[in-house]
């Protein structure tokens, strides 16, 4: 593993690493992540898919993780960026990564978020596929009967409360997911309040943006994921509508577990079972006729 940093289109510093496999790398694959997660996170699936021949960078958005400026004590009162900038630094290590292995495929595998904001994305040709790992729509009526008695809470009064007080929304003091800058939240809720999600909310330019994407996309779906449910994967899954396209339903008890839920996936514990069935989806993406 290598940990680097490298500059976003409009200068911003972006904290990644790189794991490197022993011998030639057979793909290139970005790991992006959940919402207010932290890269160093997937390490162990990182590494593990290293070991099985590929080439593999994660990073942290802009704001979050090693990417964020200062110390967590700091805050981010003042710190300017909403989820269109994540999209740019999501290109930015997509560039990074295609253009050290330029003849070789380029996979995303992303996580919740990460899973969203491909459909985004301007160098949409520089991906062969997505993988997306518990990823579904965040409007709040598609999402998991615990978190929809939650959210009207979280989104009317939580979140106004706490990001006005502390000009970013401070999850971090809370245990709700993490420091988020002000601009992220905002905007991040005007999303899960809409039906159609970051489509609904963002009008024709991002719901053609997800139209155009073309490379196949196959989603997995826990189905004891405490956050998203079957409908919101579908509807995520939708918005790229000339894809090619499925979603796989993941059985705790397939895999000899009582619970994998939203983020047990990452887990090392499944290196023997649910990874090795991930990566064969993952690299059948080259041709989705072949899963």
């Amino acid at each position: 593993m290598e940990a680097a940093s490298i500059v976003s289109g409009d200068g911003t510093k972006l904290a990644i690493c790189v794991f490197e496999p022993r011998g030639s790398a057979q793909a290139n694959v970005v790991i992006a992540a959940a919402m207010g997660v932290r890269q160093d996170f997937y390490a162990p699936f990182a590494i593990w898919l290293a070991s099985q021949g590929l080439r593999v960078t994660t990073f942290d958005y802009r704001g979050t993780g090693a990417s964020r400026p200062g110390t967590p004590q700091a805050g981010l009162r003042g710190f300017k960026a909403d989820l269109f900038d994540w999209v740019h630094d999501y290109e930015a290590v997509i560039d990074h990564a295609r253009a050290a292995l330029p003849e070789q495929p380029l996979y995303l595998l992303g996580h919740s978020l990460g899973g969203q904001l491909p459909g985004l994305l301007r160098n949409q040709h520089q991906v062969q596929g997505l993988l997306g790992i518990a990823a579904g729509s965040g409007y709040w009526r598609q999402t998991a009967p615990a978190l929809k008695r939650k959210a009207l809470f979280f989104w009317w009064l939580l979140v106004p409360l706490t990001t006005w007080w502390f000009g970013y929304f401070a999850g971090r003091r809370l245990g709700a997911v993490g420091d988020l800058p002000q601009g992220v939240i905002w905007q991040w809720r005007r999303w899960c309040l809409n039906p159609t999600y970051s489509a609904g909310a963002e009008g024709e330019a991002v719901r053609q943006n997800y139209a155009n994407v073309r490379f196949p996309v196959c989603s997995l779906y826990m189905m004891d994921d405490e956050m998203m449910t079957f409908q919101g994967t579908q509807v995520l899954l939708d918005l790229y509508c000339q894809a090619p396209r499925q979603i796989e339903c993941i059985a705790p008890i397939d895999f000899g577990v009582e619970r994998i839920g939203h983020f047990g996936f990452f887990r090392q514990q499944f290196s023997q079972s649910l990874w090795p069935f991930a990566l064969q989806r993952l690299l059948g993406l080259k041709d989705p006729g072949s899963q």
